[in-house]
């Protein structure tokens, strides 16, 4: 085998096909390693440069999986439906005890898998009812990523609310829900997917001009939302209607964040994934609130994974 490291673009990753049940399992596994001190991990380092505009680096070492990672996230805003992507990501995945660079890898399909993987891990440990309706406000990849990771935790799930700012991309993921044999209706007002859903993933944007616009107060009861956007879209004085609020790493942050990125110290978080992971009895709120900005031992999992299968299937490109 060689010692050069393993290249893997975008494309390359997703030719490996990963099932969204193996990356939530993996991601489940690192928490519950981590909770025992199997591994480390450095809260993630910003440079805030304004709305949706900055760079972001995260790093991680397991040494029960043998590997150490860090992933660079440059961020800049981007008008809607622009042909720009709006962030590029980069991870590195080394060998925890030489330190070897194993591979280098676009990061946007594995953040893909991440984060919806983080959604759904927090949810088989929140989500006490079996829930039958999902909402989604923003439609487009990570609603997808999502659809799929909440499809597959919970197949009882037969109705899906899409919202987004261009009634085009709600209709495209309501087109994605439908081939897959469910209910599925494009909308217009997301106070219908605050009343009539039982989940809710937001994941709107930063950007200039963003107000928030989803209020708490108006969700059912056992409501469980994973806000994505880190909390940017729900008006801040609603953020108490929450009875559990939930982020995956408390080191990392203690409350959500509004859409200038600070934190709305009037509704601190309760307690974290990496603490739920290590606990036999889960507390458990009516309205339930998962708010997280990423964790680089979620990536780290992931990365490990998907090299694992890169060498398995031949795929990637050695670099000289």
């Amino acid at each position: 085998m060689s010692d050069s490291p393993l290249y893997l673009g975008a494309a390359d990753i997703r030719t490996l096909s990963l099932s969204p049940r193996l990356a939530r399992e993996s991601v489940a596994s690192a928490f519950r390693d981590h909770a025992g001190g199997l591994s480390s991990y450095l809260p993630k380092a910003s440079l805030e440069l304004g709305p949706g505009h900055g760079f972001q680096g995260m790093v991680a070492a397991s040494e029960v999986d043998g590997v150490a990672a860090m992933k660079w996230v440059s961020m800049a805003p981007v008008q809607a439906q622009s042909a720009v992507p709006g962030t590029g990501t980069t991870v590195l995945l080394n060998d925890y005890a030489t330190g070897r660079l194993l591979a280098v890898m676009d990061g946007s399909e594995i953040t893909l898998l991440r984060t919806a993987a983080l959604s759904a891990v927090a949810a088989s440990l929140l989500v006490q009812k079996k829930p039958t309706t999902i909402g989604f406000v923003g439609s487009g990849l990570q609603a997808k990523a999502h659809l799929a990771a909440f499809a597959d935790l919970f197949p009882q799930l037969d109705r899906v609310l899409a919202f987004s700012r261009t009634r085009s991309s709600a209709e495209k993921l309501a087109a994605v829900a439908a081939a897959v044999g469910l209910q599925a209706e494009a909308v217009d007002d997301p106070e219908r997917i605050m009343g009539d859903s039982d989940i809710i993933i937001s994941m709107v944007p930063g950007g200039a001009g963003l107000r928030p616009f989803l209020d708490a107060r108006k969700l059912r009861p056992n409501c469980f939302v994973s806000a994505v956007d880190i909390g940017r879209s729900w008006l801040p004085e609603s953020l108490t209607a929450f009875d559990l609020r939930v982020t995956d790493s408390l080191a990392q942050s203690h409350a959500p964040y509004d859409v200038e990125t600070k934190p709305v110290e009037s509704a601190p978080f309760h307690t974290d994934l990496i603490a739920l992971s290590g606990e036999s009895d889960v507390p458990h709120g009516a309205r339930t609130l998962f708010c997280f900005r990423g964790l680089a031992i979620a990536d780290m999992a992931l990365a490990r994974i998907v090299y694992r299968q890169a060498q398995r299937q031949g795929v990637g490109t050695v670099l000289a």
